[in-house]
């Protein structure tokens, strides 16, 4: 479950820049999430597990998360617009850090010295991407920007959830959080002016492919793993996802990051797993007699 959850979650910057060519980022955002409701809408259907009451007595609770969502999916598939997928992956890592910085600011948590060593460690990384050369026609600053944006806003909306959505029954947390996120993406769509039909069998099918792997599968996977292996291991699992974004961004675009960026890259991702180490390490130590 763990190998095939890396391989589905390594595609998220893959479909957007497979969708790139068809569509403008946000309305292919909107298409696929779309899809992907539709899905899940006949899942619950069949099941008849749909309760609207759910939606009604936690109508905030997901109209935030919701928005946060549709901003965050929207600025990452804008992001491959100016830097290649296998980067963006890697600068998606800082999600950790975001966390971290959650529980400090909201939890009152406090970092011990290898927590703060390693969120030094992968704010330099992302200083390091950011100001490389940019290539020409490409601009790894504002790259890294929305990628940074999408992983802060994505990260927001686990910290709620967290906090608020344990109760709420899943299938129907999946279902209305699905409604609201498309709801935001219609009307960023249409405030963009970028509302335009897909055209052409080829990028149905990579939209269906894309809610089906990038959302039906992958967001399944990732709770079900969940619920098996403690998160802090998951976390650390799941840096090994670059790795595989960077080999099918070779592999299908010829494109792989830069000597600057990869090392920007690393440093985020070992910052990472130093950070996530050190937490479990001393929740370990709190709970030992």
């Amino acid at each position: 479950m763990v190998a095939l959850l890396l391989l589905v979650d390594s595609g998220h910057f893959i479909f957007g820049r497979m969708l790139l060519p068809y569509l403008p980022p946000t309305a292919s955002s909107f298409y696929y999430m779309t899809l992907a409701l539709i899905q899940i809408a006949i899942f619950a259907a069949v099941r008849r597990q749909i309760d609207w009451r759910v939606l009604r007595d936690n109508a905030w609770f997901f109209i935030v998360i919701g928005f946060l969502i549709a901003v965050a999916t929207s600025t990452s598939f804008a992001a491959v617009v100016y830097i290649d997928p296998g980067t963006a992956s890697l600068l998606a890592r800082m999600g950790t850090i975001f966390g971290l910085a959650f529980g400090i600011f909201w939890l009152k948590e406090r970092l011990t010295r290898g927590e703060q060593a390693g969120a030094f460690l992968a704010v330099v990384g992302v200083f390091i991407i950011s100001f490389q050369p940019a290539a020409e026609g490409s601009n790894a600053l504002l790259g890294t920007l929305l990628v940074l944006t999408s992983t802060f806003t994505y990260a927001m909306h686990a910290a709620i959830v967290k906090r608020n959505g344990g109760e709420i029954d899943f299938t129907n947390f999946l279902l209305f959080r699905m409604m609201t996120s498309c709801f935001f993406l219609l009307i960023f769509t249409i405030g963009r002016g970028e509302l335009v039909w897909p055209s052409g069998i080829e990028v149905w099918l990579i939209l269906l492919l894309t809610a089906t792997v990038n959302v039906t599968i992958s967001r399944s996977l990732y709770y079900m793993v969940m619920r098996r292996i403690e998160l802090s291991i998951l976390t650390v699992l799941l840096t090994l996802t670059p790795v595989i974004t960077i080999f099918w961004s070779m592999l299908l675009f010829g494109e792989r990051p830069s000597l600057q960026g990869f090392v920007g890259g690393v440093a985020v991702i070992l910052g990472v797993i130093l950070v996530t180490l050190s937490k479990r390490n001393g929740q370990a130590g709190e709970a030992a007699p």
